[in-house]
Protein backbone atom coordinates (compact mmCIF):
# COMPACT_ATOMS: atom_id res chain seq x y z
CA UNK A 1 0.00 0.00 0.00
CA UNK A 2 1.93 3.16 -0.85
CA UNK A 3 0.36 5.18 2.15
CA UNK A 4 1.92 2.75 4.12
CA UNK A 5 5.11 3.14 2.10
CA UNK A 6 5.10 6.42 1.99
CA UNK A 7 4.97 7.14 5.83
CA UNK A 8 7.51 4.31 6.47
CA UNK A 9 10.20 6.01 4.40
CA UNK A 10 9.69 9.25 6.71
CA UNK A 11 12.81 9.93 8.91
CA UNK A 12 11.53 10.11 11.82
CA UNK A 13 14.53 10.71 13.83
CA UNK A 14 14.99 14.20 12.15
CA UNK A 15 11.31 15.04 13.01
CA UNK A 16 9.52 17.54 15.37
CA UNK A 17 6.84 16.23 17.59
CA UNK A 18 3.67 18.42 19.05
CA UNK A 19 1.40 16.61 21.35
CA UNK A 20 -2.74 17.89 21.37
CA UNK A 21 -5.35 17.16 23.62
CA UNK A 22 -8.66 17.12 21.84
CA UNK A 23 -12.13 17.50 23.03
CA UNK A 24 -15.29 16.72 21.06
CA UNK A 25 -17.01 15.47 19.16
CA UNK A 26 -19.45 17.59 20.33
CA UNK A 27 -22.98 18.66 19.09
CA UNK A 28 -25.70 17.71 17.69
CA UNK A 29 -25.25 13.86 16.54
CA UNK A 30 -26.93 15.03 13.13
CA UNK A 31 -24.52 17.23 12.08
CA UNK A 32 -20.85 17.36 11.71
CA UNK A 33 -19.42 17.26 14.71
CA UNK A 34 -16.93 20.09 16.72
CA UNK A 35 -13.78 19.58 18.52
CA UNK A 36 -11.25 22.04 20.69
CA UNK A 37 -7.88 21.40 20.50
CA UNK A 38 -4.98 22.14 23.07
CA UNK A 39 -1.00 21.22 22.18
CA UNK A 40 1.03 21.22 25.45
CA UNK A 41 4.95 21.04 25.83
CA UNK A 42 6.60 18.12 26.12
CA UNK A 43 10.42 16.77 26.93
CA UNK A 44 12.29 14.75 24.64
CA UNK A 45 11.86 11.81 26.42
CA UNK A 46 7.96 11.68 25.71
CA UNK A 47 8.49 13.31 22.25
CA UNK A 48 10.11 10.01 21.92
CA UNK A 49 8.21 7.75 23.20
CA UNK A 50 5.54 9.40 20.72
CA UNK A 51 7.70 8.41 17.69
CA UNK A 52 9.04 5.48 18.80
CA UNK A 53 5.05 4.30 19.46
CA UNK A 54 4.36 5.12 15.79
CA UNK A 55 6.76 3.78 14.59
CA UNK A 56 6.56 -0.02 16.05
CA UNK A 57 2.78 0.75 14.95
CA UNK A 58 3.99 0.70 11.11
CA UNK A 59 5.95 -2.00 11.63
CA UNK A 60 3.35 -4.46 12.83
CA UNK A 61 1.28 -3.37 9.58
CA UNK A 62 1.21 -6.25 7.24
CA UNK A 63 -1.83 -5.75 4.98
CA UNK A 64 -3.56 -2.86 4.02
CA UNK A 65 -7.62 -3.63 3.71
CA UNK A 66 -10.23 -0.75 2.28
CA UNK A 67 -12.49 0.02 4.58
CA UNK A 68 -15.79 -1.12 4.62
CA UNK A 69 -18.67 -1.10 6.91
CA UNK A 70 -18.68 -5.03 7.39
CA UNK A 71 -14.64 -4.99 7.23
CA UNK A 72 -12.24 -5.88 10.26
CA UNK A 73 -9.07 -5.67 11.05
CA UNK A 74 -6.36 -7.46 13.37
CA UNK A 75 -3.22 -6.90 14.67
CA UNK A 76 -1.05 -7.19 11.69
CA UNK A 77 -3.42 -4.89 9.49
CA UNK A 78 -5.03 -1.74 8.52
CA UNK A 79 -8.03 -0.51 7.37
CA UNK A 80 -7.54 2.40 4.67
CA UNK A 81 -10.31 5.22 4.09
CA UNK A 82 -9.43 8.66 2.62
CA UNK A 83 -9.38 11.69 4.42
CA UNK A 84 -12.41 13.34 2.62
CA UNK A 85 -14.74 10.25 3.34
CA UNK A 86 -14.56 11.35 6.87
CA UNK A 87 -14.56 14.27 9.53
CA UNK A 88 -10.91 14.09 9.96
CA UNK A 89 -10.62 17.60 8.29
CA UNK A 90 -12.54 19.00 11.25
CA UNK A 91 -9.68 18.00 13.66
CA UNK A 92 -7.13 19.09 11.31
CA UNK A 93 -8.79 22.71 10.89
CA UNK A 94 -8.15 22.68 15.20
CA UNK A 95 -4.47 21.43 15.04
CA UNK A 96 -3.03 23.71 12.40
CA UNK A 97 -0.93 25.80 14.29
CA UNK A 98 0.17 26.35 17.87
CA UNK A 99 -0.48 29.86 18.85
CA UNK A 100 -0.52 30.74 22.74
CA UNK A 101 -4.15 31.24 22.86
CA UNK A 102 -4.50 26.94 22.87
CA UNK A 103 -1.51 25.82 24.79
CA UNK A 104 -2.19 24.18 28.19
CA UNK A 105 -1.29 26.27 31.19
CA UNK A 106 -3.46 24.23 33.79
CA UNK A 107 -4.14 20.56 34.55
CA UNK A 108 -7.97 21.10 34.21
CA UNK A 109 -7.07 21.93 30.30
CA UNK A 110 -6.47 18.32 30.09
CA UNK A 111 -8.62 16.88 32.01
CA UNK A 112 -11.91 15.05 29.90
CA UNK A 113 -10.14 15.14 27.01
CA UNK A 114 -11.69 12.33 24.42
CA UNK A 115 -8.33 12.15 22.07
CA UNK A 116 -4.86 12.64 22.36
CA UNK A 117 -2.67 12.89 19.27
CA UNK A 118 0.94 13.76 18.36
CA UNK A 119 1.52 16.18 15.25
CA UNK A 120 4.77 15.21 13.61
CA UNK A 121 6.23 16.84 10.99
CA UNK A 122 9.24 15.80 8.64
CA UNK A 123 10.23 18.48 6.07
CA UNK A 124 7.17 19.24 4.11
CA UNK A 125 5.10 16.02 5.59
CA UNK A 126 3.01 15.96 8.47
CA UNK A 127 1.73 13.09 10.15
CA UNK A 128 -1.04 13.07 12.98
CA UNK A 129 -1.47 9.98 15.20
CA UNK A 130 -4.65 9.80 17.19
CA UNK A 131 -5.52 7.91 19.86
CA UNK A 132 -8.76 7.90 22.25
CA UNK A 133 -8.30 8.45 25.96
CA UNK A 134 -9.35 6.17 28.92
CA UNK A 135 -10.88 7.10 32.17
CA UNK A 136 -7.86 8.35 33.85
CA UNK A 137 -8.32 11.68 31.71
CA UNK A 138 -11.83 11.73 33.15
CA UNK A 139 -12.36 14.48 35.80
CA UNK A 140 -14.43 12.21 38.09
CA UNK A 141 -11.66 9.51 37.70
CA UNK A 142 -8.73 11.72 38.55
CA UNK A 143 -10.94 12.58 42.16
CA UNK A 144 -11.67 9.52 43.09
CA UNK A 145 -8.02 7.83 42.73
CA UNK A 146 -4.51 8.77 44.27
CA UNK A 147 -1.26 7.57 42.84
CA UNK A 148 1.16 6.16 44.68
CA UNK A 149 5.03 5.54 43.76
CA UNK A 150 7.63 2.44 45.53
CA UNK A 151 10.95 4.51 45.99
CA UNK A 152 13.77 3.17 48.48
CA UNK A 153 11.46 0.61 49.87
CA UNK A 154 8.53 2.09 50.66
CA UNK A 155 5.36 3.69 48.82
CA UNK A 156 4.48 7.51 49.00
CA UNK A 157 1.80 9.50 47.71
CA UNK A 158 2.39 11.42 44.42
CA UNK A 159 0.31 14.03 44.35
CA UNK A 160 1.00 14.88 40.86
CA UNK A 161 -1.56 14.80 37.92
CA UNK A 162 -1.10 11.69 36.06
CA UNK A 163 -2.23 10.48 32.31
CA UNK A 164 -2.06 7.16 30.60
CA UNK A 165 -0.35 6.82 27.07
CA UNK A 166 -0.86 4.05 24.77
CA UNK A 167 1.88 2.16 23.54
CA UNK A 168 -0.18 2.32 20.08
CA UNK A 169 -2.68 4.58 18.50
CA UNK A 170 -5.57 3.86 16.94
CA UNK A 171 -5.47 5.54 13.36
CA UNK A 172 -2.91 7.70 11.35
CA UNK A 173 -3.73 10.55 9.12
CA UNK A 174 -1.05 10.98 6.48
CA UNK A 175 -1.60 13.57 3.44
CA UNK A 176 -5.08 12.47 2.50
CA UNK A 177 -5.00 9.02 3.69
CA UNK A 178 -6.19 7.46 6.90
CA UNK A 179 -4.90 3.88 8.43
CA UNK A 180 -6.89 2.64 10.90
CA UNK A 181 -5.89 0.24 13.58
CA UNK A 182 -8.65 0.77 15.56
CA UNK A 183 -11.70 0.72 13.74
CA UNK A 184 -14.15 1.31 17.08
CA UNK A 185 -12.20 4.19 17.95
CA UNK A 186 -12.00 5.71 14.45
CA UNK A 187 -15.80 5.26 13.98
CA UNK A 188 -16.45 6.90 17.93
CA UNK A 189 -14.23 9.72 17.31
CA UNK A 190 -14.67 10.77 13.95
CA UNK A 191 -18.76 9.99 14.36
CA UNK A 192 -18.66 7.76 11.47
CA UNK A 193 -21.53 5.71 12.83
CA UNK A 194 -23.29 8.94 12.00
CA UNK A 195 -23.00 8.51 8.34
CA UNK A 196 -24.13 4.67 8.74
CA UNK A 197 -27.22 6.71 10.24
CA UNK A 198 -27.69 8.78 7.20
CA UNK A 199 -26.74 6.33 4.86
CA UNK A 200 -29.98 3.54 6.37
CA UNK A 201 -32.32 6.42 6.34
CA UNK A 202 -31.40 6.87 2.45
CA UNK A 203 -31.87 3.51 2.17
CA UNK A 204 -35.54 3.56 3.41
CA UNK A 205 -36.47 6.28 1.04
CA UNK A 206 -35.31 4.01 -1.79
CA UNK A 207 -38.78 2.56 -3.69
CA UNK A 208 -37.31 -0.14 -4.60
CA UNK A 209 -35.97 -1.53 -0.93
CA UNK A 210 -39.93 -1.06 0.02
CA UNK A 211 -40.89 -2.87 -3.05
CA UNK A 212 -38.78 -6.00 -1.73
CA UNK A 213 -40.89 -6.06 1.61
CA UNK A 214 -44.87 -6.05 2.75
CA UNK A 215 -43.81 -4.06 5.48
CA UNK A 216 -40.55 -3.13 6.28
CA UNK A 217 -40.80 -1.87 9.90
CA UNK A 218 -40.33 -5.01 11.44
CA UNK A 219 -36.46 -4.34 10.01
CA UNK A 220 -36.30 -1.04 11.24
CA UNK A 221 -36.96 -1.80 14.35
CA UNK A 222 -34.40 -4.80 14.48
CA UNK A 223 -31.66 -2.34 12.96
CA UNK A 224 -32.26 0.63 15.87
CA UNK A 225 -29.23 2.09 16.98
CA UNK A 226 -26.79 -0.55 16.55
CA UNK A 227 -23.73 -0.28 15.07
CA UNK A 228 -23.21 -3.50 13.71
CA UNK A 229 -26.59 -3.54 12.29
CA UNK A 230 -25.97 -0.35 10.44
CA UNK A 231 -22.99 -1.06 9.16
CA UNK A 232 -24.75 -4.39 7.54
CA UNK A 233 -27.98 -2.11 6.34
CA UNK A 234 -25.01 0.28 4.71
CA UNK A 235 -23.50 -2.71 3.47
CA UNK A 236 -27.33 -3.97 2.05
CA UNK A 237 -27.79 -0.53 0.25
CA UNK A 238 -23.82 -0.77 -1.43
CA UNK A 239 -24.51 -4.28 -2.70
CA UNK A 240 -27.87 -3.52 -4.02
CA UNK A 241 -29.20 -6.87 -4.44
CA UNK A 242 -32.78 -5.83 -3.74
CA UNK A 243 -32.92 -4.24 -6.54
CA UNK A 244 -32.01 -7.15 -8.73
CA UNK A 245 -35.10 -9.05 -9.98
CA UNK A 246 -32.87 -12.09 -10.57
CA UNK A 247 -31.52 -11.94 -7.10
CA UNK A 248 -34.68 -11.70 -5.28
CA UNK A 249 -36.34 -14.74 -7.55
CA UNK A 250 -33.31 -17.17 -6.76
CA UNK A 251 -33.72 -16.03 -2.86
CA UNK A 252 -37.37 -17.40 -3.03
CA UNK A 253 -36.87 -20.27 -4.76
CA UNK A 254 -33.38 -21.55 -3.04
CA UNK A 255 -33.30 -19.76 0.54
CA UNK A 256 -34.66 -22.93 2.06
CA UNK A 257 -32.02 -25.04 0.76
CA UNK A 258 -29.20 -22.57 2.27
CA UNK A 259 -31.15 -23.09 5.63
CA UNK A 260 -33.33 -19.98 5.81
CA UNK A 261 -36.55 -19.81 6.94
CA UNK A 262 -37.84 -16.19 5.40
CA UNK A 263 -41.73 -16.44 4.49
CA UNK A 264 -42.84 -14.76 1.73
CA UNK A 265 -45.91 -12.89 0.41
CA UNK A 266 -48.34 -14.20 -2.89
CA UNK A 267 -46.20 -11.37 -4.74
CA UNK A 268 -43.18 -12.47 -3.91
CA UNK A 269 -42.36 -10.07 -1.07
CA UNK A 270 -40.37 -10.87 2.20
CA UNK A 271 -42.48 -11.18 5.07
CA UNK A 272 -40.30 -9.60 7.94
CA UNK A 273 -40.59 -10.40 11.41
CA UNK A 274 -39.16 -10.35 14.50
CA UNK A 275 -36.96 -13.74 14.14
CA UNK A 276 -36.35 -13.47 10.35
CA UNK A 277 -35.03 -9.97 10.30
CA UNK A 278 -31.16 -11.66 10.73
CA UNK A 279 -31.91 -14.24 8.53
CA UNK A 280 -33.18 -11.38 5.88
CA UNK A 281 -29.67 -9.59 6.74
CA UNK A 282 -27.93 -12.31 5.90
CA UNK A 283 -29.71 -13.08 2.81
CA UNK A 284 -29.61 -9.80 1.36
CA UNK A 285 -26.16 -9.02 1.98
CA UNK A 286 -25.19 -12.67 0.19
CA UNK A 287 -23.57 -13.83 3.34
CA UNK A 288 -24.55 -17.29 3.09
CA UNK A 289 -22.59 -19.50 0.61
CA UNK A 290 -21.99 -22.72 -0.59
CA UNK A 291 -18.62 -24.76 -0.96
CA UNK A 292 -17.73 -26.08 -4.04
CA UNK A 293 -15.91 -28.91 -2.85
CA UNK A 294 -17.18 -29.97 0.60
CA UNK A 295 -21.08 -28.66 -0.15
CA UNK A 296 -21.14 -27.44 3.29
CA UNK A 297 -22.89 -24.26 3.74
CA UNK A 298 -21.26 -21.24 5.86
CA UNK A 299 -21.78 -17.55 6.69
CA UNK A 300 -19.06 -15.70 5.96
CA UNK A 301 -17.99 -12.05 5.95
CA UNK A 302 -16.23 -11.27 3.41
CA UNK A 303 -17.64 -12.04 -0.12
CA UNK A 304 -15.33 -9.91 -2.49
CA UNK A 305 -15.05 -12.01 -5.81
CA UNK A 306 -12.38 -14.31 -6.77
CA UNK A 307 -11.72 -13.87 -10.02
CA UNK A 308 -10.54 -17.08 -11.91
CA UNK A 309 -8.09 -17.48 -15.00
Amino acid sequence: MPVLEDIRALDFDNSQVTFWTIKGPNGLASEAPKYSGKWVETTDQLDAFLKTTLVEDLLRIEEVLDYGLLTQNNEASALHIPTDETYAHKILVEIQAEISEKKVTKVKQLLNSSLYLAKIIIEDDVIIAVRKTDSRWRTKKAANLKNIYFSDEQLAIDNCPHFELSKTFDFIIFRGDILILNKGAFESVLRHKQAQKDDFAELLQEEEFHAAFVDVAPLVNYIGDNKIQLRRACAIRMKGHYRDADFMERLRVNQAEYGFNIHFDVNGKIIATEESCPQIMKALLDHRLKSGFSTHIYDVQDTTPVLVR
